[in-house]
């Protein structure tokens, strides 16, 4: 990993040789309120976590292709949830192949995972704070016009 880290101009303090893992107790910490304006976690019905991740399959998809189109409608998405763009990285591969990308959000994530010759898309949309990634969704279908859409939800970062 840290080859990969490295490749990427990162380092990582971690040995990749260390088959111990740092995280050996899965009982999740209370983080302590940030002491310096706003935290971005979400609270809602007495339940305070860091963010709502929608994993959203698109079945019967088009233009899954067109980089431009795709671009696009994550932007879109990312305005429509409240979110605030940083960065938009995507990879088309060729010939006539699927788009993988990533748009970084101040507020988390929204990824791309495309396969055109399929007709499928698989879409990560996560936002904390006020976003709402829920309205993603109509910009997804309106852009890709799926024949049929699966949505779970995830909340992330649940504080005990």
């Amino acid at each position: 990993m840290a080859h990969a880290l490295a490749r990427l101009g990162m380092n990582s303090d971690l040995d990749p040789r260390n088959t111990q893992s740092a995280a050996a107790d899965t009982q999740p910490q209370a983080w302590p309120e940030a002491d310096n304006g706003k935290d971005y976690y979400v609270s809602r019905n007495g339940v305070k976590y860091a963010g709502t991740h929608l994993l959203i399959d698109l079945w019967g998809a088009t233009k899954l292709d067109d980089i431009e189109l795709v671009e696009e409608a994550l932007r879109n998405s990312a305005i429509k949830g409240g979110a605030t763009i940083l960065h938009c990285h995507l990879h088309h591969f060729q010939p006539n192949g699927g788009i993988s990308g990533v748009l970084v959000l101040a507020e988390s994530h929204i990824t791309i995972h495309s396969w055109p010759e399929r007709g499928y898309a698989a879409l990560d949309v996560f936002m904390c704070g006020d976003c709402d990634p829920y309205k993603a969704i109509p910009v997804l279908k309106e852009a890709f016009k799926p024949d049929f859409v699966t949505v779970s939800e995830s909340k992330r970062g649940l504080v005990p």
